[in-house]
């Protein structure tokens, strides 16, 4: 094992810092030091800047560091599905994404992972991939950690799902999110900066996405306010309009999950087309430009990739 493992005999790379020896057991986020995906292919559902016409290229790691009981990829993030691999297996996958015509490589959950993520950006770039590097992430992160990939993410893609209050804790078993999500995003603006744009592709800069949650409104235009207050339209703004509730998809959850969702009838249902629009005129009263929105029917089955390597 390198030596870019050996911090994970004591990990400490997210806000848990569970402490976890991940060369011998799972941390919270369920893995252990080697790397698992469970796909790797061209993406056409992103922001337009990052899908472009030809698609992004996405790996999704397995496993992460929240617990949200409304994941959408609960198959990876909380059931185990993928396959290991080497920091030399993932560069050869980032140039086979390239040869599929994939305009950047997009790392999704790929926070739990970063020393083998390292590893490979590292190997890709020493062999010329000339690709950006995407980093699609919780929010829930350290700064500590992200400055360990200053010079070679060229765009942040995370969330910021809450603002303040209890949903932190009830739907993500995060206390304190919001905080460590503050730090984190301003780690990120501090090394990419604001976007570059060329030929309709985001070169360089950050996208915050927020998904717009059932009874969600007063969080999500929380969080809206804190983003325009401190960053204005020096970052994009993302207003998803995704959200599937599982528990009415049959074999969609195991029993245990959805036991977790039965507490919290709100998130059986979608969110109305009134609660998004709310969200949306929000943004246009504080005069922001830079700001992505989701058509009507951007939720349901259809828009959960499968887990097929």
């Amino acid at each position: 094992m390198s030596d870019a493992f050996e911090e994970l005999k004591n990990c400490r790379l997210c806000p848990r810092n569970c402490g976890a020896d991940r060369t011998r057991s799972r941390g919270f986020c369920g893995e252990g030091a080697v790397m698992r995906i469970s796909r790797a292919a061209l993406h056409m559902w992103e922001e337009p800047v990052i899908s472009g016409t030809r698609g992004s290229g996405a790996v999704f790691f397995t496993g992460c560091n929240l617990k949200c009981i409304f994941c959408q990829n609960a198959a990876i993030s909380d059931g185990g599905t993928g396959r290991e691999v080497t920091p030399e297996e993932l560069a050869d996958i980032f140039f086979d994404l390239k040869e599929q015509g994939a305009h950047n490589i997009n790392l999704v959950t790929p926070s739990h992972f970063t020393p083998g993520i390292i590893e490979a950006i590292r190997l890709a770039k020493k062999r010329d991939l000339g690709l950006p590097f995407v980093w699609n992430s919780s929010g829930f992160e350290l700064a500590e950690t992200l400055r360990k990939l200053e010079g070679l993410i060229d765009v942040y893609l995370p969330d910021y799902k809450y603002h303040a209050g209890s949903k932190e804790v009830f739907y993500s078993s995060a206390p304190g999110y919001s905080a460590w999500a503050k730090l984190a995003i301003d780690e990120m603006f501090r090394q990419v900066g604001t976007p570059v744009i060329e030929d309709g592709l985001i070169k360089r800069g950050v996208i915050v996405r927020h998904l717009v949650m059932p009874l969600g409104v007063k969080n999500a235009c929380e969080a809206v306010d804190y983003l325009a207050e401190t960053y204005g339209d020096d970052i994009y703004i993302s207003i998803m309009n995704q959200y599937t509730p599982l528990i009415n998809i049959p074999g969609a959850l195991r029993e245990d999950q959805i036991k977790r969702l039965e507490p919290f009838p709100e998130l059986h249902r979608k969110v109305t087309k009134r609660e998004y629009r709310r969200v949306i005129e929000h943004c246009l009263s504080l005069g922001l430009e830079n700001v992505f929105i989701q058509e009507e029917d951007a939720s349901g089955e259809d828009f959960i990739p499968t887990w097929d390597l």
